[in-house]
């Protein structure tokens, strides 16, 4: 049976599962299980989701013939911290998606593993007891904040590093956004929550208030993300307006402009008066839009007391995160 879909694969160069079926006139249940069996075997790759599913020979270029013989402490180290995810949407991770990226960079294997592993931990130092990264005092210390309305600022990662990019949190991030993926989303919000039970514990957080997005997509982040995380506190209800013309906060490059677009688009629908409050958002960049939503909320008097959480956050001063 292999060989005759090696056949047709020649032949058509992709072909779905219904189609294997018309042609060799056998079950959609076998045909999936050899199509596993030669997944497994290299032999070939699927393209696209249920129910758009194509498959094709696996190219030779995106075959792996590299081998690396590490320790098992850097191979752990390489699973927990480094993803890739190839032009064609294929998932790697650990020492795999190592050599992968080495040979698109064109960097020898084994001497950037090291310097990865060194460049990370460099990073990992800046890592709370409980797991997050204060972001406080980036904002406190960029020129240009008026005013503080955080009390503090966490990030549960890095969006990216130096040289190396996207850390493996941030790229789970960036292609949950542009992907509009459920799945990824869901994957977020199973990895953090963890440690957000144990943040609204320590901190005494009475409510939570997500940040609301901008821009209108099929598959809304922070939606899926604040379903799927099913954190039970009451919520502040946060309403985010538009111009006549939608202006992402991605699209300013001035501090004072992106404070001025937070200033006159975040809205606060909250009556209710809580002590602590924690403010999640998706990524922190330059920090306006949480820094303003903050100033706002002690304003109106809904908080005393408020924590921010960002699932990546930058390790510059000003910043602005252009892709998510």
């Amino acid at each position: 049976m292999k060989q005759k879909i090696l056949a047709l694969l020649k032949l058509y160069g992709e072909v779905r599962v219904s189609q294997i079926m018309e042609e060799l006139g056998v079950s959609r249940q076998y045909i999936h299980r050899v199509l596993s069996e030669m997944q497994m075997e290299g032999v070939v790759e699927k393209l696209g989701t249920a129910p758009l599913t194509y498959y094709r020979l696996k190219q030779v270029s995106d075959q792996s013939t590299v081998i690396i013989a590490i320790s098992d402490e850097k191979a752990t180290f390489l699973k927990e911290h480094f993803l890739w995810i190839s032009e064609t949407g294929e998932r790697l991770e650990g020492l795999e998606a190592m050599i992968r990226w080495c040979r698109r960079q064109k960097l020898p294997v084994e001497k950037t593993i090291d310097e990865f592993i060194l460049t990370r931990k460099k990073y990992l130092k800046y890592f709370d007891k409980n797991g997050l990264i204060s972001g406080v005092d980036k904002i406190k210390n960029t020129v240009g904040f008026p005013t503080i309305g955080l009390d503090e600022l966490y990030y549960q990662d890095f969006y990216a590093i130096e040289r190396f990019g996207k850390t493996k949190l941030g790229s789970l991030l960036h292609f949950a956004k542009q992907g509009q993926s459920r799945e990824l989303i869901q994957e977020i919000a199973d990895r953090i929550k963890p440690t957000l039970l144990q943040l609204i514990a320590t901190s005494k957080i009475e409510a939570v208030g997500f940040i609301p997005p901008t821009i209108q997509r099929d598959v809304q982040f922070m939606s899926v993300l604040e379903s799927r995380l099913n954190l039970q506190l009451p919520q502040v209800h946060l309403v985010k307006v538009k111009g006549q013309i939608v202006v992402p906060q991605k699209a300013l490059s001035k501090l004072e402009d992106r404070i001025q677009n937070a200033r006159s688009s975040i809205m606060i629908g909250e009556k209710k008066q809580f002590g602590r409050i924690l403010l999640i958002d998706d990524a922190v960049g330059s920090g306006a839009t949480i820094n303003e939503t903050s100033i706002k909320l002690k304003a109106r008097g809904t908080a005393k007391t408020i924590i921010g959480y960002a699932i990546t956050g930058s390790y510059k001063g000003f910043d602005v995160i252009q892709e998510v």
